[in-house]
């Protein structure tokens, strides 16, 4: 038989048949990836080494999943609340406000516009409820209208039988802390009013001193009619400007009071939640990226490291592909963890967070595409950095069976110039040393101070924009706030008398007097917040940000958001139309305006009483005494108004920003442990390659505790080096983002505040020494190794 010993007989079939088996076994490299003894004691090896690293892997990843969902959930919070209220009660597109002789019913003929609500008649008032006032719209309403109808929260539509029953928009019954069943009073008169319902509206919220409030009422109870409003829905919303244009033609630039469209209303109802959802979103993907970066260098630093052991499995049978899973998955698996255990959180705990996050979160689980960003998400983070472990896992593939003998010095290890004279200068020897052998291998120096530098960087934005939010607090004056509480007379006071109370109280340091009217662009597209505020003996303390104050006749500053509507800049001459009467103003400088997105033009009261000599002020704005209470001032001045004075505080943006407080802190927790992980890299991997040292520096007689000093200061001058960078690239990069920002809300750029340098002293310290500090044992224990370990590592 062919194939059989020679000098033997062949085996017959019985033979062959009745011997026993041999077990088949497959090569090591044929097998699973942890399906070997080999692979799993690596993975289980590595794992004890590194626990640290893999907890604040998994924590970090936790972290940015976290970041991310949050932000997810903010931009649906911001969205789809008004975009459900505004399909649900087809909203109108534009809102007009005319005088009460206007015709507008005729509207309702233009092309384009699909239907439309009203005209209901308007009347201003005040209302006050539990020592509560605030402006509002009292309007009309005969019936349940079809376009712009009001959702109902609680109670019911208006009775017939309650004639002074009226409905209050959700953000105004807000404010007042009203329900069904509060009676309202009207400031200065006898009348009442009884709330029958509360509704939501997706016409612009209530914001006192910017916007009234809005009541539906029987037109019954709409005693003193000062105009109309009808409401214009349309085929098309993105003919929302030229269907705008056409109804000015048609009513008359002097019949039209003020115009609000669907876009002013949707950017008023996400107001801070996008905000919120953009820092959030902006910081977590910066934290993913420095995230991957610290992985790879980690990886990188551990195949460094390991070379004899990764040369070993190829021995064993280990494939390149096998090598790099071993890496690739290990590190999945902590990114897996951590994404799983963040989205578990968020789903479970998440409408448990106080404050506004909550409140979205609870929403976005609501909405339809929950489900997918739950998924998305975790799994789109899970893929980054497994992209960025596979580039550095790749090098270990390649990494040959059989060692290749490392140099007995890296490169660059040779001591320049300027150290050898630090030596002959006496200096510490290990400071020397340490300082060279931070910088001697510069591309891998380099990476090191670049992935250290990144976590930085976003911790100094981070605390810009802390800073910046606090400046909002402790200095408003120089961020377009000037004044601290707004004062309003219902008419039954003269303008002296309001003057003369204002200025009695010794807490009021200047009271200036204003109007506010509303006026139509050029193209009569829509309307602005035209302001006359303080006179020319005395003038309102504008929060420049650009330009100067306006001083001579006809001269004005403009917020941001008016230059950009505008397409003006600072020098330019608009023109606008106040009722029939135009008006043309000189803008001599950009001021910060936190109102009204800033579409706002301020100039003195003088200046508008050249047009209207007949005007009288409507409004006054205080401005109080360092170190006074404004609420204190508050029930002081409507005390003494008795009844007839309304006076309340000026609405500080940033109030709608505390949440951004812990947002930020939550934040930089993350962007440490990253920075913690890669510190722990560098300093696992300066240790490393310091061993084969060891023996040469305690030949030339340098103890263990100057050895340990080396590594040490090293690891310092690396995190002192990144802290400079970080610091030197985040504060320009801070300031750039937040006045892109502020631009973009329409306040205008120049609010960005850096942090102070004490606080930027306490980071870069901290940096240091918590570096420092997580070098020390590790080094000294390298230090004190014994003679065997040490020739085994030089090996």
């Amino acid at each position: 038989m062919a194939g059989h010993r020679p000098g033997s007989a062949p085996k017959g079939r019985e033979e062959l048949r009745d011997q026993p088996r041999r077990r088949r076994t497959r090569p090591t490299a044929h097998r699973g990836v942890f399906s070997g003894a080999a692979g799993r004691r690596w993975a289980h090896s590595d794992l004890r080494t590194h626990r640290g690293e893999a907890l604040f892997l998994v924590l970090a990843t936790a972290g940015i999943v976290v970041s991310l969902l949050l932000a997810t959930a903010l931009f649906g919070y911001a969205t789809n609340p008004w975009q459900r209220v505004f399909t649900q009660a087809r909203g109108a597109h534009v809102w007009i406000h005319t005088v009460p002789s206007a015709d507008a019913r005729g509207l309702a003929r233009l092309d384009g516009v699909d239907s439309v609500a009203g005209p209901y008649r308007t009347e201003s008032a005040t209302v006050a409820v539990r020592g509560t006032r605030a402006s509002v719209e009292l309007r009309g309403t005969p019936g349940l209208p079809s376009v712009g109808r009001p959702l109902l929260t609680a109670g019911h539509w208006l009775d017939p039988a309650e004639p002074d029953g009226v409905v209050l928009e959700t953000g105004l019954a807000r404010a007042l802390l009203a329900e069904p069943g509060d009676t309202l009073t009207l400031p200065g008169t006898a009348r009442t009013l009884t709330v029958e319902g509360i509704a939501d509206s997706a016409e612009p919220r209530y914001s006192p001193g910017e916007q009234p409030g809005l009541v539906w009422a029987l037109p019954s109870a709409v005693r003193a009619p000062g105009g109309q409003v009808i409401g214009l829905r349309l085929a098309d919303p993105g003919d929302t400007d030229y269907a705008v244009q056409r109804a000015v033609t048609v009513l008359g630039a002097g019949a039209v009071g003020e115009v609000s469209t669907w876009q002013q209303a949707r950017s008023a109802a996400q107001g801070d939640n996008r905000l919120l959802g953009q820092v959030l979103g902006l910081f977590g993907l910066g934290a993913l990226i420095a995230a991957g970066f610290a992985v790879h260098g980690a990886i990188a630093t551990r195949i460094r490291g390991h070379l004899r052991d990764i040369s070993v499995l190829k021995a064993i049978g280990f494939t390149p592909g096998q090598v790099v899973r071993i890496f690739l998955l290990q590190h999945l698996a902590y990114a897996l963890l951590g994404s799983v255990a963040a989205a578990a959180l968020t789903q479970v705990l998440g409408r448990r967070i106080p404050g506004r996050l909550g409140d979205a979160v609870g929403v976005w689980q609501g909405l339809p595409g929950h489900t997918v960003a739950l998924f998305v998400v975790p799994v789109g983070a899970v893929l980054f950095i497994g992209l960025t472990t596979g580039l550095a896992a790749w090098r270990a593939g390649r990494v040959p069976p059989v060692p290749v003998p490392r140099r007995t010095a890296p490169a660059g290890g040779r001591l320049t110039g300027a150290a050898r004279r630090a030596l002959g200068l006496r200096l510490p020897a290990a400071l020397v040393l340490g300082c060279h052998k931070a910088f001697s291998g510069r591309g891998r120096s380099l990476a090191t101070v670049a992935r250290l530098t990144l976590p930085l960087l976003l911790i100094v934005v981070a605390l810009s924009a802390w800073t910046t939010i606090d400046r909002f607090h402790s200095s408003p004056d120089h961020m377009g706030l000037p004044t601290s509480l707004t004062a309003r007379s219902d008419g039954a006071l003269d303008t002296s008398a309001v003057r003369a109370l204002l200025t009695g109280d010794h807490r009021v340091a200047a009271a200036y007097p204003g109007v506010e009217v509303a006026a139509l662009v050029p193209g009569q597209t829509g309307t602005i917040a035209l302001r006359g505020v303080g006179t020319r003996a005395e003038p309102y303390p504008y929060a420049l940000a650009e330009g100067r104050a306006a001083r001579g006749p006809d001269e004005a500053v403009a917020g941001q958001g008016l230059l950009d509507l505008l397409h003006a800049r600072v020098g330019d001459w608009v023109r606008m139309t106040v009722g029939d009467r135009p008006q043309i103003l000189h803008i001599v400088g950009r001021s910060i305006e936190p109102q009204n997105a800033g579409r706002v033009v301020t100039t003195s009261l003088d200046t508008l009483r050249e047009n209207d000599p007949a005007l009288a002020p409507a409004f006054y704005e205080l401005r109080l005494r360092p170190g006074t209470d404004p609420q204190r001032v508050t029930a002081a001045l409507s005390a003494a108004g008795r009844g007839h004075l309304d006076v309340h505080p000026v609405e500080n943006p940033a109030d709608g920003l505390s949440p951004l407080r812990g947002v930020v802190a939550g934040l930089i927790a993350v962007l440490a442990l990253i920075g913690l992980v890669e510190l722990l890299t560098a300093i696992g991997g300066s240790v490393r390659e310091g061993e084969r040292d060891v023996l040469a520096l305690k030949a030339i007689g340098m103890s263990p505790r100057q050895i340990t000093a080396i590594t040490v200061t090293a690891t310092s001058c690396t995190a002192l080096t990144a802290v400079i960078a970080g610091t030197a690239l985040g504060l320009p990069l801070g300031r750039r983002l937040i006045d892109a920002q502020g631009s973009s809300s329409g306040i205008g750029a120049g609010i960005a505040q850096s942090p102070s340098p004490t606080l930027l002293l306490a980071l870069g310290a901290a940096a240091v020494l918590g570096a420092a500090a997580l070098a020390a044992l590790p080094a000294a224990r390298a230090a004190r190794s014994r003679l065997a370990d040490t020739l085994s590592a030089v090996a």
